[in-house]
């Protein structure tokens, strides 16, 4: 394929770039060969001219298509280089936000510097048992494949994790162990895994330090080994450390710090224990303060200090080793406090009582002097002498330097070795995998013998993985027959012989320090001279003398040569070691123990890291010297030994890679940082993984994901029914050079940019097709449009025209109407006008007339007006003048008067003194009396006048009477008063006038009053209309009140029904989650029961491996421990042994809920016994009267001799005739049949014994009958003595009238007495030769033997009654007296002595009730049996009689009618039990439980048989009050079903048929129970055979936990099926053909998608559903147990499903939405079928549903953002954002989701309250219940087929 078919317009490159490392651009024209540039458009709008090499003349790398882009792996890039593979891991970092990314077979994790919910245990569960390539990359699935490969190829694994400081190498190799640990089954149990965890604190603490990259970095690696046993289970781990850097403890660089631990300790330095360390600050001391950030932000380092020595004591280190551990540490501090002073050049000293050298000392219990003088001396040995020899001051420092790194090394060494020995396990590994942690690649400014060490490694370990990595390819192309050609990669073997080869650096370094005198500079001549212009990987910089550069795999490094020598050579005087040997501080020679032996490579030290091992727990001796000699071993002979030891465990193991990345420098969250990722996966090798699968056939498809996905690049005919074939021809056709694919013989390989160039070909088809299919379309809309517009414009033209015309026409019909109008119009405006004009003139003339007329009325009006002023003037004034003048004369007149009469008095004066003027006035006197004499007379006259008339009118006018009495009185006063004095009339008239004064005043009053009632009335009404208003006012405030109440009342109702409803909701959630808490305690239960089983078990199997043929018996005896803690009928010990096994520990405090049970059946006993006594005292009252009679009569004891000799006879001969039969039934067998059938285990015998035992069952009822006909026989003799016959019939009667079946044995005993009457009355005539009086004295004496019998048994029954009710006192006294113990010990603390004997005291007191009930039960027996007997005896004399009467003639009968007895035989009415012996019981489990097949009862008999017939079983042993039979069958039954679920637990069939009858059997015991809620529906007959003795309460919970721990197990049992099924048919399988295509992928393989043979569909999910349901349905399952069933399995497959989905980026598309919700609509069909819509089924895929619609939804405005969060109210936000994260488009016209509208997401749901968990809980088993469900199904009709082998019980 040409370039210019691949560079043309458009075409999009990675060009290089300084800031970007790779920036993307676009051709803007084709390319042609030979152009020297490339236009290019940059993503920022720029325009740029890119020139290619002229020598190389590469072209810039193309960029991959954007289906490709954010792929799981990297080699599924179609083009595969450097920018592909970074902006891959940009995109699902940054956009999806995704941190792992498989490449080939490495694991790409970025750091996110985030915590993630992506570790939890149901994500470790949803990638546990998954292969790696069907779910997104994750550690979790490199730790899955590892598990697998090491249980599937039995070889041992290992995971490599490799990166830079603070790329999350630790984090990710916890998560794998952690992995190990849950997957294996051994996270409750070995708790290995933490453990480890726990030993991080104090490893951290000492290997780990603060350095420029990282706040915590891990200054060592190390490689953890897990051990598995042969279960695959972890028993045990071993730690080893590599590359100790023990350099930082006496230097650190600017901004570093020391180990933590130092600074812990000086942060814990006033601790009362620490004091005697004399610490203080870090800044205080040499080796802490150099880094100069003593502190960590956000770390508290005394806090640090707490956890370290927390995490010493989990690990087993003794406080007293603890304060070593600090003492050393301390040690190591104040050492390097001590000081030198130089003597002169070649010596030093160190001051005297120099302080840290005394207090170092001290810690370390040495002598001050020697340590002074060693550490200023040196001892030399030569061969001739030894002499010791000062050192310098530089020398002395270097030596106390040495010597704080090796002792720190060896602390460091002895915790390792105390960690391994906690993980250490003693059973025997049997397999491992292996976790290693270490650096990757390290280039800084300055490198010294630290970075060469590491790169070297590292050199080692990419080697290793070239190799790997060369070898599976190999091993694919052989697989495939792909022609095998050598793929060139970079092999860097050169490089490692360059560093440890011969003459190597390694070499040469070791030589030089052999040297007495060799320097730095003359190892950095001789590396010059030996490898310089030889080795191509050798450089020397230009401007340098003492350093050399490396080409290594990842990049160029130089190394300075300062200090190579010294820390190779680790120089450590052995003076100052055998001064600290010489300790006495016990714990510091234990340091130095293994100087002593041969030192292994892998334990050697050097100044920079050192590699150490664990040592064996029990050291080997060496010899001397050879110690020694190892001990002079340089570091890097030691470090390169060490390498290889690792290389080789490596080698011998799978390994697994880990390339862990740190995205940025300053730890930002998902910042991606390109100059740096380049950095790092350059020097990790995942480019290199790139480069290597690039040179070969990186892609790889099979034929059939290849036709799918490029069918649409096929015509109709080059489809062939062989898809190889077809595959062929069309790559033929599509790719001409044969080299860029081959063809294996299940996938077409490609080289790198095939599938891109086939990508290109199928988007630019399908380009075309669209184009094609939207031209169509447009034209066929366009024209569909021009017609649509053509048409309505011609209907547009036509009303157009329409409305014209009839505008037209009514214009014309307007102007016709207009001339009308307008004739009339002008005529009535005419007429109008002079209609107004008259009218106006009119009214003109009448207001001028009216005007004249008014004017000549006002002078009129006027001169009237004026005449009557001038009238009333001159009259007033004429008045005016009268009146003056009048009082003017008057007062002239008064004025004259007086005077007169002054004149006059005075003459008067004179005159009265004379007589002639009495007389005088006498004769006046005189007169004037008759004048008034007259006027009385005749006022006399008026005044009779008056009194006729007021008479006359008396009676018509009653009212005026009054008045008229009123005026003569006033007359006769006003008479009185003109003769006292005429003067009163002026006063009368200024009365008058003062009078009319009050009456004007009155008047005026009253108008003012009635003003003021006005005014008051028109207030009132004012305030009565006010108060209306505000009446109307109120009555609408009230109506709004009322309304407002009436509402707010309705709102309250609303408001406490919806609290109601939602209380209601919250106590069923409670309940369900008390059921589920309740539930999985039995699960809990349940598994630790069955781990109990197997660890007994394993026990039995260890202690009996030596026994041949030993087979394991199933420990079940304890497996009913639990349902005897829920029932109160406690076994005894001798029946259930499994209760002596219990151990002690089991005696917990005291279960109230369990002492309350039993308090209650104590007080039901008490009712119980307090019954029985009544009935024992009515028994004894009735035995005590019986006693009486029996007194009176005569004891006959020879009747009894001689019936028990007639007995006795009877007996013998039929004994006889028994062993003769029995005799030639055998010899006739032993004859006729072979020996193997008549032995005594064969069939036939057995069938024949049963016969034999039934004949002599009925051979002993015939002899019985026998004996009474015969007794029967002298019966006739009470003809002669009818008077004492009937006597003893009377009595007999009596005794008889006490059994139980009174009627019956009353009617026959009549019937006897009628036939004895008629014998008597006839005894004449059948009185012949006395043989009838002999058979009468027989019968009465026979009667009386029977009656001294019952006599005897009645006295027994006394004497047992009278003991009753002895033992009943003593319970009664007993239980009072515990009831009062009981009472004070609930006052007591709750001990465990107490509740032990309260307990005790309780079972106690149970039993004694239990066997009392038992006795009484033994003596109701014998009652019944005594019925039976006399009832038998009456039937038979019954019926002997009659047979006696149908012997008597004719004419005998005449005389008196006989009326014959007969007792027909009844047909037998069944009670619905089934009866069966004791010894039987195991036989009915084993036939009816353990044995039986579900298959064949399910199909050919009722459904719950077992059940129905485990109950009729019970309710005999009911019946006959037998509690032990009750309780053993139970017991036996709940055993043997856990039994039968342990041994085929995995068989559906098997555990739904045991689920079904358990249900059946827990109805039965409810619906027959006699509890009246459970009685209500059933039948009158049903309700007959309640239970009648037994509450069976307890047992009813012990059986509904059994169907719960069934129904665990049936779903448990339902996940296990269905689990394969779900992905691949939910999920993977294409029900919709061609709606998703199949994208490009990796060396990782998915699951196929097409359906192949053995590929599960949505078909097999549906099958699998209707076997399910068919099933359960056969076996008779409670419809309401199978919507749960159903529930359950509905809920599981959403579950899974959306687990899968959000773990999958590659099934997050549009298209799969599609599918999941045909495939969803199909499981909904599938309910509807089947009447399930209502079980709640549906909703539990409401989460998947949602996730899908998600999927198919507008995903890019506001309100697509709005409408996702309306939606998804099933989906939790985390779920909602991983699958936008992951939305993925499978074609090139879909879009991805932008980070933005993720973004508007998460804000729009930040206040949701929902759970962070990202999947659901596929293990979640829902609440179950059992709701009632009573059976129609009588119990006397059940037949017990023979097919179930129960032939030895029988129906009752």
């Amino acid at each position: 394929m040409a370039a210019s078919e691949l560079y043309t317009k458009f075409a999009r490159v990675w060009i290089p770039d300084p800031e970007e490392v790779w920036k993307s651009a676009e051709l803007l024209k084709d390319y042609k060969p030979g152009d020297k540039v490339l236009l290019l458009h940059l993503e920022d709008g720029k325009d740029l001219e890119y020139r290619l090499d002229p020598k190389t003349k590469e072209l810039p790398h193309l960029r991959n298509p954007d289906i490709l882009v954010g792929e799981n792996d990297l080699t599924a890039l179609s083009y595969l280089h450097e920018p592909a593979v970074l902006h891959n891991l940009r995109v699902r970092f940054i956009d999806s936000k995704l941190i792992y990314t498989y490449c080939g077979i490495v694991l790409v994790a970025i750091n996110p510097y985030e915590q993630l919910p992506i570790y939890g245990e149901d994500i470790i569960n949803a990638y546990s048992g998954q292969n790696m390539g069907d779910m997104d990359p994750h550690i979790f699935a490199v730790a899955e494949e590892a598990y697998k490969q090491m249980a599937r190829d039995e070889r041992n694994q290992s995971i490599i994790v490799s990166g830079e400081s603070g790329a999350g190498k630790t984090v990710s190799a916890k998560y794998a162990m952690r992995y190990f640990a849950t997957v294996s089954g051994s996270a409750s149990e070995a708790n290995v895994e933490e453990k480890v965890l726990a030993s991080n604190p104090i490893m951290e603490s000492i290997g780990n330090a603060k350095t420029t990259r990282n706040d915590n970095s891990s200054r060592f690696g190390k490689y953890i080994e897990i051990g598995f046993d042969k279960r695959h289970r972890i028993i045990g781990a071993n730690m080893r450390t590599y590359l100790l850097e023990k350099s930082r403890v006496v230097f650190q660089a600017e901004e570093e710090r020391n180990y933590h631990i130092f600074y812990q300790l000086c942060a814990s330095a006033k601790l009362p224990e620490f004091k005697m360390l004399r610490l203080g600050d870090a800044n205080n001391f040499h080796y802490t303060k150099q880094g100069g950030s003593p502190v960590i932000e956000g770390v508290d380092d005394a806090k640090e200090m707490a956890q370290t020595r927390q995490a010493c004591t989990l690990l087993g280190i003794s406080e007293s080793y603890q304060m070593g551990i600090f003492r050393i540490l301390a040690g190591i501090l104040h050492l390097g406090n001590v000081g030198f002073m130089s003597r002169d050049s070649d010596s030093c000293t160190i001051p005297p009582r120099h302080e840290p050298l005394s207090i170092f000392c001290d810690l370390m219990a040495v002598d001050f002097e020697e340590m002074c003088h060693w550490l200023c001396h040196r001892k030399l040995a030569t061969a001739a002498e030894t002499y010791i020899k000062p050192i310098s001051k530089l020398q002395a420092t270097n030596a106390r330097d040495a010597l704080a790194k090796h002792i720190y090394a060896k602390l460091f060494n002895w915790i390792v070795d105390h960690v391994n020995q906690v993980l250490h396990s003693a059973v025997k590994q049997h397999s491992f995998i292996g976790v290693l942690d270490i650096y990757g690649f390290e280039t800084f400014e300055i490198n010294s013998f630290e970075q060469f060490c590491i790169n070297y490694a590292n050199e080692k370990l990419q080697q290793q993985f070239n190799m790997h990595v060369f070898k599976l390819e190999q091993e694919e192309y052989m697989k495939e027959q792909i022609p095998w050609t050598l793929i060139d990669f970079y092999d860097n073997q050169p490089c490692i012989n360059l560093i440890e080869s011969k003459l190597g650096i390694l070499d040469l370094l070791d030589e030089e320090c052999r040297m007495p005198k060799g320097t730095d500079d003359t190892w950095a001549q001789k590396l010059y001279n030996t490898h310089l212009n030889k080795c191509a990987l050798f450089e020397k910089p230009r401007l340098s003398n003492k350093a050399f550069i490396i080409q290594h795999f990842a990049d160029k490094v130089e190394y300075q040569c300062e200090g190579f020598l010294e820390k190779n050579k680790d120089t450590v005087f052995e003076e100052q070691i055998k001064v600290l040997k010489s300790s006495k501080f016990k714990m510091l020679p234990e340091l130095f123990q293994d100087d002593e032996k041969a030192i292994s490579p892998s334990s050697a030290t050097s100044s920079g890291r050192t590699l150490l091992t664990r040592t064996p727990a029990k050291p080997t001796k060496g010899r001397p010297g050879q110690a020694a000699k190892e001990h002079k071993k340089t570091v890097g002979h030691q470090f390169r030994n060490s390498l290889h030891l690792l290389m080789e465990t490596l080698n011998a193991t799978t390994p697994h890679y880990v390339r862990c990345i740190k995205p940025n420098d300053f730890k930002f969250p998902f910042t991606f940082d390109e100059k740096r990722a380049v950095q790092q996966l350059r020097a990790c090798g995942v480019l290199e993984t790139i480069r290597i699968s690039a040179a070969g056939f990186p892609s790889r498809w099979t034929y059939q994901e290849f036709f799918s996905r490029y069918r649409v690049l096929m015509k109709q005919k080059d489809v062939l029914s062989e898809r190889k074939q077809t595959c062929k021809n069309v790559l033929e056709k599509l790719i001409k050079d044969k080299d860029k694919y081959q063809f294996g013989k299940t996938k077409i390989f490609f080289r790198a940019g095939q599938v891109a160039y086939l990508e290109k070909l199928r988007a630019d088809k399908l380009r075309a097709a669209c184009i094609r299919i939207q031209k169509t379309i447009r034209g066929w809309l366009l024209r569909k449009k021009f017609l649509r517009m053509r048409k309505a414009a011609i209907t547009v033209q036509r009303y157009v025209r329409g409305h014209q015309a009839r505008c037209y026409a009514k214009f014309l019909r307007r102007t016709k109407a207009a001339t009308i109008i307008q004739k009339y119009w002008r005529m009535y405006v005419i007429r109008r006008r002079y209609k107004i004009w008259r009218t106006a003139t009119i009214v003109l003339q009448s207001y001028l007339r009216g005007y004249l007329a008014r004017n000549r009325y006002r002078k009129i009006l006027r001169e009237h007006k004026a005449v009557i002023i001038q009238k009333w003037v001159r009259g007033w004034l004429a008045r005016t003048y009268y009146k003056r003048s009048t009082h003017a004369i008057i007062y002239l007149q008064c004025c004259l008067r007086r005077m007169m009469a002054k004149r006059e008095l005075k003459k008067l004066k004179i005159e009265a003194r004379s007589v002639e003027r009495y007389k005088k006035l006498h004769i006046g006197m005189e007169n004037k009396i008759m004048q008034l004499q007259r006027k009385v007379d005749e006022q006399n006259k008026d005044y009779k006048c008056l009194m006729e008339k007021l008479t006359n009118l008396e009676g018509i006018y009653n009212s005026e009477t009054e008045k008229l009495r009123s005026d003569l009185e006033r007359l006769q006063l006003s008479e009185e008063e003109a003769k006292i004095a005429t003067g009163r009339v002026l006063s009368l008239q200024e009365e008058i006038a003062k009078l009319r004064k009050d009456l004007e005043q009155t008047q005026c009053e009253k108008k003012s009053i009635e003003e003021c009632a006005d005014r008051y009335k028109q207030e009132t009404e004012q305030l009565v209309s006010n108060l209306k208003e505000e009446n109307t006012l109120l009555k609408q405030e009230k109506e709004a009140l009322n309304h407002l109440i009436v509402e707010q009342a309705k709102e309250m109702t609303e408001t406490m029904e919806k609290k109601l409803i939602e209380e209601t909701k919250q106590l069923e959630l409670d309940l369900n989650d008390e059921r589920l808490r309740y539930q999985n305690l039995l699960n809990e239960f349940s598994r630790l029961e069955e781990r109990y089983d197997d660890l007994k078990e394993e026990m039995t199997l260890m202690i009996n491996v030596p026994k041949p043929g030993h087979k394991r018996t199933d420990s079940t005896h304890s497996s009913n421990e639990s349902e005897y803690t829920f029932s109160s009928e406690i076994a005894e010990t001798e029946d259930i042994p499994s209760r002596t096994e219990e151990p002690s520990e089991k005696k917990v405090p005291l279960d109230m809920s369990l002492f309350l049970k039993l308090q209650k059946r104590v007080t039901e006993l008490e009712q119980e016994k307090q019954v029985m006594q009544d009935e024992l005292d009515r028994k004894e009252e009735q035995v005590l009267r019986s006693k009486a009679k029996e007194e009176e009569r005569p004891q006959i004891r020879g009747a009894e001799l001689e019936y028990e000799s007639l007995k006795r006879q009877e007996l013998e001969s039929e004994n006889k005739k028994l062993k003769n039969e029995l005799n030639e039934l055998r010899k006739a067998l032993s004859e006729k049949s072979a020996p193997e059938v008549t032995a005594p285990g064969a069939p036939a015998y057995r069938v024949l014994m049963e016969q034999l035992t039934s004949v002599s069952e009925e051979l002993d009822v015939r002899k019985e009958e026998v004996l009474i006909l015969r007794s029967q026989l002298v019966s006739q003799k009470e003809a002669i003595h009818p008077k004492n016959t009937m006597t003893d019939s009377t009595i007999l009667l009596e005794d008889v009238q006490k059994m139980k079946d009174k009627g019956e044995i009353a009617q026959a005993y009549i019937g006897l007495k009628e036939t004895n009457r008629s014998s008597a009355m006839d005894g004449h005539e059948l009185n012949e030769d006395g043989e009838l009086l002999l058979v009468y004295e027989g019968l009465k004496q026979a009667n009386r033997l029977l009656e001294s019998q019952l006599q005897s048994q009645k006295r027994s029954h006394e004497n047992e009654a009278e003991a009753l009710r002895g033992e009943i006192q003593s319970l009664k006294e007993e239980n009072n007296r515990q009831q009062q113990l009981l009472a004070q010990n609930l006052q007591l603390p709750p001990e465990a002595r107490i509740e032990a004997s309260l307990q005790h005291e309780i079972t106690r007191l149970t039993n004694e009730n239990l066997d009392l009930m038992e006795q009484l039960e033994k003596q109701d027996k014998t009652v019944r049996k005594l019925k039976k007997q006399l009832k038998v005896f009456a039937k038979k004399i019954g019926e002997l009689e009659v047979g006696q009467m149908e012997n008597i003639s004719p004419g005998q009968i005449i005389d008196e009618p006989i009326r014959p007895v007969n007792i027909p035989r009844k047909e037998k009415d069944f009670q619905g039990m089934l009866e069966y012996k004791k010894e039987d019981e195991q036989k009915l489990v084993k036939n009816l439980i353990l044995e039986l097949k579900p298959r064949g009862v399910a199909v050919n008999l009722i459904p719950g048989l077992p059940a129905y017939i485990l109950f009729m079983c019970v309710r005999h042993a009911d019946y006959l009050n037998d509690d032990q039979k009750v309780r053993s069958l139970l017991t036996s039954t709940i055993n043997s079903i856990k039994k039968v679920l342990k041994k085929r637990g995995d068989d559906f069939e098997t555990v739904s048929f045991w689920l079904s009858n358990t249900c059946r059997f827990l109805h039965c015991l409810k619906q027959y129970s006699g509890e009246e809620g459970f009685m209500k529906h059933n039948t009158s007959r049903q309700n007959e055979h309640c239970l009648t003795n037994f509450d069976l309460a307890e047992y009813r919970q012990v059986l509904s936990d059994l169907a719960i721990q069934i129904y665990q197990q049936l779903v448990r049992v339902l996940e296990n099926i269905l689990q394969p099924m779900i992905v691949s048919g939910m999920l993977e399988h294409e029900t919709i053909q061609g709606v998703s295509g199949v994208k490009p992928t990796g060396l990782r393989k998915r699951t196929s998608s097409i359906a192949d043979e053995g590929t599960y569909t949505l078909d097999s999910i549906l099958r699998q559903l209707n076997s399910f349901h068919s099933v359960m349905c056969q076996h008779g399952m409670d419809p309401e147990l199978i919507k749960q069933v159903v529930k359950q399995m509905f809920y599981i497959v959403g579950a899974v499903t959306l687990n899968n989905l959000l773990l999958r980026k590659d099934m997050c598309s549009w298209s799969k939405g599609m599918q999941i919700r045909y495939n969803v609509s199909q499981l909904e069909e599938w309910l509807r079928d089947k009447n399930l819509m209502n079980s709640g089924a549906k909703e539990t895929l409401e989460p998947l549903i949602q996730a899908a619609q998600l999927l198919q939804v507008k995903k890019k405005t506001d309100d697509d953002a709005e409408a996702i969060c309306s939606m998804c109210n099933a989906l939790t936000t985390a779920q909602i954002v991983k699958v936008l994260n992951l939305y993925t488009p499978v074609n090139e016209f879909e879009e991805r989701v932008s980070v933005s509208f993720i973004r508007t997401i998460q804000m729009r749901l930040r206040d949701r309250k929902d759970s962070p968990q990202l999947l659901m809980d596929a293990k979640h088993i829902f609440p179950v219940t059992f709701p009632f469900n009573p059976s129609s199904l009588a119990l006397e009709t059940i037949q017990i087929p023979a097919s179930l082998g129960l032939g030895f019980i029988s129906r009752v």
